[in-house]
């Protein structure tokens, strides 16, 4: 009996531009995450890092990487909402992730949840979340919320894979 030997399977150093390339080949919906500042200014962010933690109790998590100019007002929010985006509202996903737009919410249709946390209009699903817990690991920073209000519609969401905006092929 013969022994063939296997190469080494993976990479064990690789730089973050890899990793980034790695982490690209998983689709991922696309959402908007809103609060306001002590001030009551509003505040969102394009975000792709969003995901379910818990059933009972609801609580799910999203995360802001820590040289975000809005990480302290996310870490001093006592609500925070995501919208999970709908296939026609790319434009929202871009501009919302655009720095050099000062104004995010200007000329957009937003809703203002009763826990005084600005909501965008037509998302798919909105989930307004109290803050629960935030925790630093690595660059980013982790927020959990509890769901304390939802609501969702029908439609088609919006996906990010690549580095690219699309939309799902649904199997006939």
């Amino acid at each position: 009996m013969s022994v063939m030997l296997q190469p080494v399977w993976g990479q064990t150093e690789f730089e973050g531009k890899a990793l980034r390339q790695a982490l690209g080949r998983y689709p991922t919906g696309v959402a908007i995450v809103t609060t306001r500042t002590p001030d009551g200014r509003a505040v969102g962010l394009t975000i792709n890092s969003f995901a379910s933690l818990s059933l009972t109790p609801a609580l799910v998590l999203w995360s802001l990487v820590d040289r975000s100019p809005n990480l302290a007002t996310f870490q001093a929010a006592s609500h925070f909402a995501i919208s999970v985006l709908a296939q026609d509202q790319q434009g929202l996903a871009s501009r919302f992730a655009n720095p050099a737009v000062l104004d995010k919410f200007d000329q957009v249709a937003v809703v203002e949840s009763p826990e005084g946390v600005p909501v965008i209009d037509g998302a798919l699903a909105t989930l307004v979340c109290r803050s629960s817990k935030h925790v630093t690991e690595g660059d980013h920073e982790l927020f959990i919320g509890q769901v304390v209000r939802l609501d969702t519609r029908e439609g088609e969401p919006l996906v990010f894979h690549g580095g690219r905006f699309g939309a799902l092929q649904m199997a006939g």
